[in-house]
């Protein structure tokens, strides 16, 4: 049991996940510590091959063999592996096709090896990154995870290969973050963290020291009057990033306009012959980079060498990147950084030997201008100041250099941005056609879509207790291929066409409940899953539809005609009303009770003197469905204001929500409540009925409007047209507004006040919305022991044999949900609602329950609107009921 239990909890989902971070951390390391001690071996190879014969006859040969290899192993096995090497996670991650699998970390891993230690003046790191995000990518293949998991795993492995490479954790995990993913979710972050610092310590614990040299011998210090000249080093890496970034982007122009009708393996092969003939003519210093780098960041050169580095550097770093290398640009960034710092330092020594500055800089260290230079290179370069920072001060763990590498980066990366706005990176892949920055991407494609977009909230569901029979009888009566099982409001199974084709092979009894024939494990999503998941779990179990849940209760459905419904929207421009916000709204005040019940109520309130009237109204209604009550208090500003900036009283509104909440407490009914301040109280009824998952709102009405082009005015006309929900309009009648009294706060009271329902009309025309108005009557009659109910229909005066149907079945469905006999009338007239109200004086009718109008509101506006003017005649209290929206009748 015990091992059981373990296996049980390591299958969890985030247990997974830090098993998968360990793992991608432990390989990524091993490829970047091997990619080290392979460019290591071949560069020291070379410098001994040059040093035993003539340089001339050794390097150029050398450098073109090396090219060539690389060139035509990248060419033919994996074009992906070709440059930097970032950019293509970059657009892996922003679901571009762009392959990331073992394939590519293979062929990233020996061909960077050959171009580095044949001479090329690139770095290993970004390489790194991309055979880290490669690993991952592979290893997600395998274990078959979601798309969305899958771009955290390839984050994840980029973090970890930057992390091995500079044995800085927190720089990996930022680079990964900031610029990879641009996605800081605990998941997402814990992955990379763990990732990056298995990497990290495996790499230091075989892989020895990282770019920066052993420092502990030098004294780091520098006093706060230098400011200004660390300052002046911002600026100078500023306008050298600019200079690099241009002269790379036109070295690949080059390339391409000189080489265009050449292979890849041509183009390195001369890029290495230039290389090993720049290497022979420039300082030997150059010759290796563990050389060149151990001499520049120490410091102690004098200003010629300094030079000759930093613009040796810059023309070999030009050739080799133009040439599409395999080779990164982070190693030279740092490598010119600390040439540009070495500069400053000494000249500014200098300057003082000759008097033209007052700061003794003898006195400080060399090496600070250098780091600081590093730091801010690197941030003009990548426009990433904060990787710029912990790259650094990692690998040196100088706590004493933190703000000397942040005036330089962050200065460097001011400059940068506003002469040359953009990444390396991003331009690269720009010119390659891909912009990962359009403002609108999320919004014009599929990558902004979550499941709450897609999906259906009015879903048609089966008891688990419903025989076979009867299912059979549902799938004949709809088009559906498959219905969910719901239980008490929870998800319990799903049943499908397929799983009733069995009745047939295995002959089951027709009366069998549909619990031991239904699918137990139910495939859903979340509400917030993006789209990315709904199509891999639609593809990879083959089915036709996901249930949506919030913990166990469900919330909506997705099938593929809704997915291409969306993204056709999405096409044509079209937008559904139900996602259009006029403004905002802003939360200043919630309550929530547990979410025991199996839907949710929605009562905005507005006026206190029908508040509690209504309330106790939706409460018989959601202890008779089993619902949560949803109470909203709207605060209406000017549109002039800001939402989130305006002050309101909020006494008068905490005084409503609190009379909704005892009035729960006494009932035994979960009470939310939430405070809103808002232009448009429409649009935030709208908002909470999408996000709250509402089932039936609630609303009180006046019975009439003013507003031209309006049947029931602006909110409840918005809300009986676009709310996807079950909507119920109350008008209190003129008995129960004679009764209220002003600042009258006892639900007790209303109580008393609504027995006073005693004659029922219900006025029949058949359709959803009469339907749903039956099926609220059985818990509105319940407000009064002694209720008596009447049915009505009015017939054309020339129908002799009117149809009956409709009244018995009604009669019919009240005997049985309430126990009452209803009495039946067949009215004629031509005027339906002179002849309802006539017929409801007659009988003294204390209110009046009918569905909304199926007419279109231009067609009630000319023609006039049935419920609107029974409200208007009659002093009765009219209830208006218009059944959910469904997805068909929202097509027509």
């Amino acid at each position: 049991m015990w091992i059981d239990r373990q296996l049980r909890q390591l299958s969890r989902p985030k247990s997974i996940a830090i098993i998968e971070a360990c793992a991608i951390g432990i390989v990524s390391a091993l490829a970047a510590v091997g990619l080290k001690q392979s460019v290591v071996w071949l560069e020291a190879w070379r410098v001994d091959v040059a040093g035993t014969f003539s340089p001339w006859l050794v390097l150029p040969p050398i450098g073109i063999c090396g090219g060539y290899l690389s060139g035509l192993l990248v060419e033919r096995l994996a074009p992906e592996a070709a440059g930097s090497g970032i950019p293509q996670v970059k657009a892996a991650l922003g679901y571009f096709p762009i392959a990331l699998d073992l394939r590519v970390a293979v062929v990233k891993w020996v061909s960077t090896a050959l171009s580095l230690g044949s001479g090329f003046a690139l770095g290993r790191q970004g390489p790194t990154v991309q055979i880290g995000a490669a690993l991952a990518a592979q290893l997600s293949y395998w274990t078959q995870t979601s798309p969305t998991h899958q771009r955290q795993l390839i984050a994840a492995g980029a973090a970890a290969g930057l992390a091995a490479s500079f044995n800085a954790p927190i720089a990996g995990v930022l680079f990964a973050i900031e610029e990879l993913l641009q996605d800081v979710s605990d998941l997402t972050l814990g992955t990379a963290i763990i990732a990056a610092v298995v990497g990290g310590v495996i790499a230091r614990a075989i892989g020895g020291r990282g770019m920066v040299p052993d420092l502990s011998h030098i004294q780091i210090q520098f006093s706060l009057a230098e400011i200004p000249l660390l300052i002046g080093v911002g600026v100078l890496a500023g306008l050298l990033g600019v200079l690099c970034n241009r002269s790379l982007l036109a070295s690949l122009k080059f390339y391409r306009w000189q080489f265009r009708a050449r292979s890849l393996a041509v183009k390195l092969a001369v890029a290495g012959g230039i290389t090993g003939i720049l290497s022979i003519i420039l300082p030997y210093a150059l010759l290796t980079s563990k050389d060149l780098q151990d001499f520049a960041i120490i410091g102690r050169i004098d200003w010629q060498n300094a030079a000759w580095i930093l613009g040796g550097q810059f023309v070999l770093c030009c050739v080799a990147f133009g040439a599409s290398a395999p080779g990164g640009l982070f190693a030279p960034s740092l490598i010119l950084g600390a040439a540009l710092g070495d500069l400053v330092a000494t000249g500014a020594q200098s300057g003082y030997a000759q008097g033209l500055l007052p700061i003794d800089l003898v006195l400080s260290s060399p090496t600070v201008y250098a780091l600081t230079g590093m730091s801010a290179v690197f941030s003009a370069i990548t426009h990433r100041p904060m990787v710029a920072i912990a790259i650094v001060w990692e690998m040196t763990a100088q706590f004493d250099l933190i703000l000397p590498l942040m005036l330089g980066s962050v200065v460097a990366y001011l400059v940068a941005e506003k002469l040359f706005p953009g990444s390396i990176y991003q331009h690269l892949l720009i010119g390659k056609g891909i912009n990962l920055n359009l403002p609108d991407l999320a919004q014009q494609s599929w990558v902004g879509l979550t499941a709450a977009d897609l999906m259906q909230r009015r879903v048609e569901t089966l008891s688990s207790q419903m025989t076979i029979a009867a299912a059979l009888q549902a799938f004949a009566a709809s088009s559906h291929r498959g219905f969910p099982i719901v239980d008490d409001g929870k998800l319990v199974g799903i049943l499908t066409q397929r799983d009733l084709a069995l009745i047939q092979q295995e002959h089951w009894e027709r009366q069998t409940p549909i619990s031991t024939l239904m699918t137990q494990r139910v495939i859903a999503v979340r509400p917030q899953d993006p789209l990315t998941s709904v199509l891999y779990l639609l593809d990879r179990h083959q089915i036709g539809r996901l249930p949506v849940v919030e913990g166990r209760k469900l919330v909506g459905i997705i099938t593929r005609a809704d997915i291409i419904r969306v993204e056709a929207e999405r096409v044509s421009s079209t937008v559904s009303p139900l996602k259009t916000r006029s403004e905002p709204s802003y939360l200043v005040y919630r309550t929530q009770s547990p979410a025991t019940g199996r839907g949710r109520l929605l009562v905005p309130l507005s006026n206190p003197q029908t508040a509690d009237i209504l309330l106790r109204l939706a409460a018989e209604i959601a202890l008779k469905s089993n619902y949560e009550l949803e109470c909203l208090h709207a605060i209406v500003i000017p549109r002039a204001r800001i939402p989130a900036e305006t002050p309101v009283d909020l006494s008068a509104s905490r005084q409503l929500c609190d009379r909704a909440t005892a009035l729960g407490q006494t009932l035994g009914i979960s009470v939310h409540t939430q405070i809103r301040v808002t232009h448009n109280v429409a649009a935030t009824i709208l908002e909470i009925t999408r996000d709250r998952h509402i089932d039936l709102l609630c609303m009180g009405w006046h019975g009439k409007t003013a507003t031209p082009g309006m049947i029931f005015g602006s909110t409840v006309d918005t809300a009986i047209r676009q709310a996807p929900c079950h909507v119920m309009l109350v008008k209190l009648g003129a008995r129960l507004q004679s009764q209220m009294v002003v600042g009258e706060s006892s639900a007790l009271d209303a109580m008393v006040r609504l027995t006073h329902l005693h004659r029922w009309l219900v006025p029949i025309a058949g359709g959803p919305n009469t339907e749903y108005a039956l099926q609220l009557l059985p818990a509105l009659i319940a407000l009064n022991r002694e209720s008596s109910i009447h049915l009505c229909q009015v017939f054309a005066p020339t129908d002799d044999r009117p149809d009956l149907g409709s009244l018995n079945t009604a009669a019919d469905f009240i005997r049985q949900s309430t126990g009452t006999v209803a009495n039946i009338a067949t009215l004629h007239a031509d005027d339906i609602p002179s002849a309802a109200i006539d017929f409801a004086i007659e009988q003294q009718c204390d209110a009046i329950i009918l569905g909304a109008s199926r007419e279109s509101l231009l067609k009630q506006s000319i023609q006039g609107n049935i419920p609107n003017a029974i409200a208007r005649g009659s002093d009765c209290t009219v209830i208006v009921v218009r059944a959910a929206i469904t997805e068909r009748q929202e097509s027509h």
